[in-house]
This record gives C-alpha cells, structure tokens and sequence, in this order.
C-alpha cells in the first residue's frame, strides 16, 4: 500500500496532470497541491495553484488523446516524493518522459520539479 506521499505522487500525476476535465482538476488541485505552489520544468517556474491549473490545461490542449502514465513505482524521503512518467498517446508508447520531484508540506505538495528524460 502507497505511502501518503507516494499516493500524492500518483494522484498529481493523474488527477491533476492528466486530469481533462477542468472543474474535477482544481478540485483535485485544491486537494492535493499548496495554495502557492512552486512549480519548474524546462520551460521555466509558475507559482500558485491557478498559475499550475493554466500550465496544464495549455499542455492537454495541444496534446489531445495523450495520457500520463507511471514508468516506475512512487518513492519518497523525508518530506520528498519522486515518481517517473511518460506521456503520449493512449495504448502507445510515451512520446515525452521524464521524473517529477515533490516537496510536501502539511500534507499537500508545495515544491514540484519536473526533469524530462527522454533524449
């Protein structure tokens, strides 16, 4: 059975990161992410829950039938979480894949790094 931090791993992934439906995300966000979240990735760092929310519905939007999906299990240490993923069209294999590190704090995800892996 996942830890607290390893299901917030998994549940970012995917009922916030893979998450389509707009309303259902921000209640997952609300649930799951810090009010002012940090979040990073190659293309630079959002802070807060809304500044998150719009990042992803502009990353589904221009990747429709795309889907996350776990390479790898959910690990943590201390206050971090760590889970691998890739992203890509459902039934294939990932066309972007890459690691997210967490920060949690009371419970909700404060920090979140995102590394692409794929060469």
């Amino acid at each position: 059975m996942p830890t607290a931090i390893q299901k917030l791993m998994i549940d970012n992934l995917h009922r916030v990161f893979g998450e389509r439906d707009p309303e259902k995300r921000r209640a997952a966000i609300a649930e799951i992410v810090a009010d002012d979240i940090v979040f990073s990735d190659p293309e630079g760092v959002v802070v807060g829950a809304d500044a998150v929310d719009a990042k992803i519905d502009e990353l589904l939007a221009g990747a429709p039938g795309f889907v996350f999906s776990e390479t790898g299990p959910a690990r943590e240490s201390q206050d971090l979480g760590l889970l691998t993923w890739g992203f890509g069209p459902a039934g294939e294999p990932p066309v972007v894949t890459g690691i997210d590190v967490a920060t949690v704090v009371d419970g909700r995800i404060a920090t979140l790094h995102t590394i692409l892996t794929n060469d």
